[in-house]
This record gives C-alpha cells, structure tokens and sequence, in this order.
C-alpha cells in the first residue's frame, strides 16, 4: 500500500469507526456486528503501525469510543477507566505473554470472562454507595446514582467497609429478563431493542428510575479502580475481598502459563450456550499491581491485561421453507424458517434472505443444511450452505405477487422485486403501520393487528380513510370497547395538527427518512410548493442527490399522490410548518457544526441559537461548513476542518457574532 493510498483509508476508517462508536456507545443502536467493528479496529491499527505518520493523537486508536452525554451530570474519572486491546488468536495471546514476560518473568495470570453490557464506576463512603457513574470516554462519564439504586444485586451498603472505595463492574439484563423485556414491548407495540447489551444500555440512561427499575438490571462487579483504609495487593486478594463484602462477582481463576490460559479461555468460550448472560470473550489480567505498575499502560491500553474475543457462534440448521413477505414500498424479501437452533442465547427459527440475487449467489435450496450465526449478537443471517438437500431443486423467485397476484418487476440496477400494483393489500398494511407509527402520524393505539382489522373489513383502503373513522366502526370490531375507539378517534383527530415533516415521512417516499422529511420542509413552506416542485430544486438542497430528487419528484407527480393529499387536505389534516424557517437572520445561509464540550452552554443550546438567528447545524465537516464551534476535548471534526481550512470559533466568539447582530 502506498502512502497516499494508506492516507485516505485513514480517513475513511477513521471516520467509520466514529460513525459506529457513536452508535453503539451513545446511542445504543449498533448497525454492524462487533466482529465486524474489531474489524475494522485492527485495520487501522496496522496501517497505523506501517505509516506511523498517520497516526493522529485523536485517532479512534487511541480513544474509547463513548462520551458523556448530556441528559445526566458529567463525572470525571480519578483512575480512568481504560478500553482492553483485544485479541483474535491463540498466537496473539501468546504475544501478549511474550511481551508481558519481557518486563515480568514469573508472571500470574488471572482469567475472567467478559461481559457484554455498560461498564460503570460505584463508588462506597464508609460502606455507604454514594454516587455511581457511566464509563463514558474513560475521563469523564454520566451520573447514573438513582439508577444504579435501582439494581437489587448491587449493595447499598456494605459492612466492615473502607474509608471509601471505587469498584468497576458490568451492568447487564439476563437473556430470561430481555426475553421478557421484548415481549412487553412487543404487545404494547413499542419498538424493541436489539440485544441484550443495548437493552441495559439503555434502560440505565433513563431519565426516570422508575422504567429503569422495571427492567430487572444485574451487575457483575470485577475490579477495584481506588480504596481507602486498606491494602489490596492483587487482583484475586481484590475479587475476594469484593465477594466478602457481598458483591456480585463472576467466575474466575488463576494460571502461571499461557497454556493453561488458553485452555481456559476455549472452556469459558464452550459455555457461553449454558449462562443466562451474554459474554463475548475472556479478560486476561496480570495478578500482582506492582507488576501493572511496572508495566504501565499506553494512551489508550493497559499493557498488563487482553482481552480475547470470541469469533461470531455460528450453527448448522436445516432450512425448512421460502416465505415471500410483501413490503410496504412493494418489495418482495424471502424469509427462511428453520429448524429452531441456540444462538447467543436466543433461539433462532427465521431470518431473512434478502433478495433472489443473495438466494442465488450462495445456491440456496430447500431443504439443505445452512450455516447460521447472529450479525453483532443481533440479527440472523445465512452464511453458506453447508449441504445440499438430496435431489435438491434452486428456488425460484414467484413472477406474481402472493399477496394480490399481480406481476412483479425487476428494475435494472436494482436488487429488490417490486409488486406492480400500488392497491396490493399487503404494501396496504405495512403503509398504514409505517403511516401511523411514532416518527410519522404518531397515533397512539392504531397497532398492526388493528389495522389488519380494518383493512380486512373493507373499512380502510388509504391512509385517508383513517380519518373517516367513526367510534362504532373501530367499536364493531373484536375485543373493542367503545372507550378504547373513542380514544383512538380521539388520537387520530389530534394527529391532524402534526407538523407537516410528520406527513411528508409518513407517506413513505421511497429514499426520503425522517431527517430528510424535516430538511424539505424547512425549505418549502407548504406540501403544495413541495408537490410542484421539480428534482432540480430538490437537489439545490445541501446533502440531497439524484436519487433522493429524483425519488421526490416521481411520487408527487404520480396521480394516486396527488389524490391522497386532496383527500387528506379535505378533511383537515393541516399542510404547513407549525414554525416556518428562519429566514434573513445573522447566520442564513451558513452551517455550523459542534465538537467538543463548550464553557457555559451545551451544544444543544448552542446550536438552538445558531438555528434561531437562521443557521442551521450539521454532524459532519465537509467543504460546504461555514464554521466549527470547537469547545474542549474537540476531536476528529476539528482535524478534519483544519485540514479543510474551514473557519474554527470558540464560544466566546460566537457570542461576539451574535452581539453584533
């Protein structure tokens, strides 16, 4: 690889790894697999190693991937709390030992197994827990006491304590609670979180303790970071003194070899199908801390422990059947329903296949024999056929719909089959429920099985019709008492006054999602102004394409979008901005995006003002920023600007501009 080369795969892993990081450590919704992530993380760590010139102080390397956020007080660290280097072989841990030795020849090994959930400080006066706080970046995480209160497992108080003591542990949500968790959610029609880690992730940044007391939350505690009033030696003298104190510890033990070691590690990993809590590797520490002390740590690293993580469990099982669902844009997607089989805790019985081309490229038939495993612990996937099926037949994709018989399409350049007609029930019920949903129209009550209902019965055959309901009608359907289909009246009455970026997602343009929904409307004043305009002007908006333009105008000039929304006007739905743009204010026409932690004022509350004087605000750096308003601990979008040459302010130069105004 030349160095140019290196140079931009950098930037493009390093802005990645951003990307993921805030995703999976703020907010709690990973898209791709921690595999794939770890990934990811060596590549740049080995381009980093063949270009160290390439190397920013800022760089994703040498950083956790958190931050505090800004719903709960920050807390600064005394001892940081540090990330683990992470290993994927046998022969890397035995690299590990090799340097370890180097500095301490009879080193003590103590192995634990390594949890998958949120990694949090407690902190104890007197045997009194006083304060407990989210890891966040390692310095500075999120005062999350009351929560934390909530958590049975964890003591509130211990006896014969220290003058005071800091511990580290795992909060969790056991697979039986998560199980249960998804069930409620699923009948109260909420959205469901992804996987255990996230659940608990989640359920302990609530704002109210009270739902964070519902999810059932454990803890494992396995270190202690600081302790006053006596002297711990080692790791093991410290896990025992915690499980003599009362806290919740896991299993653990002690080897002087890394063979043993890595015997281990392979039981540890053998038994993750048995635990009712996700682990996703083993932790590797030295014993003694006069030996940690000796071995000290790098910026991000300590040098004295690895982690060592498990490949995605992948299994064999057989495939059953093809469904073919039917989407709300008309998609066809095949489902594949297995034999049940464990995987990551969960047992798994369908995933999706995609497309015909995914069906086709890996030769997927019927009744052979595939290898499953869980993407990132979260969702299904097929990997390979293992065997074929004897005598077995490819599967041939359907040339009609199964929903309404209709032909089905394949446009070129497109993977997806479409269902050509736009009354097909199927794309009917799923265009309800994504009409109806929290994002869009936001009414409350109208769940899947209702809408199936009311489709069935002929009552509604458009979003329109929604509006058309009478209580008897919704009342005359089973299991519905007339106080129920007064409320629901009631919520789609109220749904009427939604802003108009809630309709605009809620009619499910194929390309356009809610950020997109809210961006139109700040530009045009009112859905007729977005009907008539053309994919030209769509695309004079900063950050819109062709295809999103394009997407725009072929639906609003289609005859059956032009019909709904007379008909939606027609009984009331309002069709402006409850607010309308900016417009002519100090900042018009120039973006702003924040980085770092500002003096006197959040970013939220920065930016509100920036908006108020007609700015507006983006998340990334491009040639198109106007300014950076940096605060402390900037990180890579002010290298990245700097690098542009865009303009960088602080606060206090903000509040100069807006006083010239």
């Amino acid at each position: 690889m030349d160095f140019i080369t290196a140079q931009n795969r950098v930037e493009e892993l390093t802005k990645q790894l951003e990307y993921h990081n805030n995703l999976y450590y703020n907010q709690d919704e990973p898209e791709i697999s921690d595999y794939d992530y770890d990934m990811l993380m060596r590549e740049l760590e080995n381009i980093e190693k063949e270009f160290p010139s390439l190397k920013s102080p800022m760089s994703p390397t040498n950083r956790v991937g958190g931050n505090a956020g800004e719903k709960f007080s920050p807390v600064t660290h005394e001892v940081v709390m540090e990330s683990l280097h992470d290993s994927f072989s046998h022969e890397e841990l035995r690299e590990f030992d090799a340097r370890v030795r180097e500095t301490v020849p009879n080193v003590r090994y103590v192995v634990e197994p390594k949890f998958d959930g949120l990694s949090v400080s407690c902190e104890y006066e007197n045997g009194v827990f006083v304060r407990g706080s989210t890891r966040g970046d390692g310095s500075v995480g999120e005062d999350v006491t009351e929560n934390l209160m909530t958590i049975k497992s964890l003591p509130k108080r211990i006896p014969n304590a220290p003058e005071y003591l800091e511990v580290r542990g795992e909060v969790y949500m056991s697979f039986n609670s998560f199980d249960a968790l998804t069930r409620r959610q699923e009948e109260n029609e909420e959205k469901t979180f992804k996987n255990p880690r996230n659940a608990a992730a989640g359920s302990l940044r609530q704002k109210n303790a009270k739902i964070t007391a519902q999810r059932s939350l454990d803890i494992f505690v396995f270190n202690i970071q600081q302790i006053r009033g006596m002297t711990i030696e080692s790791h093991i003298q410290g896990l025992d003194y915690l499980t003599e104190l009362g806290f919740p510890t896991a299993f653990y033990s002690v080897y002087d070899n890394v063979d043993e070691v890595i015997e281990e590690i392979e039981r540890i990993g053998n038994m993750r199908g048995e635990l009712d809590y996700a682990i996703d590797g083993a932790v590797v520490k030295v014993d003694s801390f006069a030996s940690r002390r000796l071995l000290g740590s790098t910026a991000k690293y300590p040098k004295w422990a690895e982690a060592y993580k498990y490949p995605p469990e992948e299994k064999p099982t057989k495939l059953l059947n093809i469904e073919i669902n039917v989407g709300r844009t008309g998609v066809l997607t095949p489902v594949g329903n297995f034999e049940p089989v464990l995987l990551a805790g969960t047992t798994v019985s369908r995933a999706t296949l995609h497309n015909k081309d995914f069906i086709d490229e890996k030769g997927i038939c019927v009744g052979d024999t595939v290898i499953i495993r869980k993407a990132g612990e979260i969702i299904p996937e097929v990997l390979s056929v293992k065997e074929h099926a004897e005598n077995a037949v490819p599967f041939e994709f359907p040339s009609v719909c199964p929903s309404c018989g209709n032909p089905v399409t394949h446009d070129e350049g497109e993977a997806a089959i479409r269902c050509t007609n736009t009354d097909c029930p199927a794309q009917l019920t799923r265009h309800l429920i994504h009409f109806v949903s929290r994002d869009a129209m936001d009414i409350d009550g109208l769940g899947p099985a209702i809408l199936e209902q009311l489709s069935d019965e002929g009552l509604v055959k458009s979003p329109a019709d929604l509006y058309r309901l009478k209580a008897e009608d919704i009342s005359s359907l089973e299991r519905k008492a007339e106080k129920s289909a007064q409320n629901l009246i009631s919520s789609i009455e109220k749904s009427k006054e939604n802003e108009l970026f809630r309709l605009v997602f809620a009619l499910g343009i194929r390309n356009i999602g809610l950020k997109a929904a809210k961006i139109i409307c700040e530009n045009f004043a009112t859905i007729d102004d977005i009907m008539s305009a053309k994919a030209e002007d769509f695309e004079k908006i900063d950050g819109f394409g062709a295809v999103m333009a394009e997407s725009l105008e072929n639906y609003f000039s289609l005859d059956g979008t032009k019909e709904l929304i007379a008909d939606l006007k027609s009984l009331g739905l309002k069709m402006k901005p409850s607010q309308p743009k900016n417009t002519g204010g100090l900042f018009e026409g120039k973006t702003f995006v924040l980085t770092g932690t500002l003096p006197t004022m959040t970013r939220s509350e920065a930016s509100k003002l920036i908006e108020q004087n007609g700015g507006k605000t983006s998340s990334s750096v491009s040639k198109k920023t106007s300014y950076v308003l940096a605060g402390e601990d900037a990180g890579s979008k002010l290298t990245k600007a700097q690098t542009l040459g865009v303009t960088i302010i602080s606060e206090e130069e903000l509040k100069e501009m807006l006083s010239m105004k």
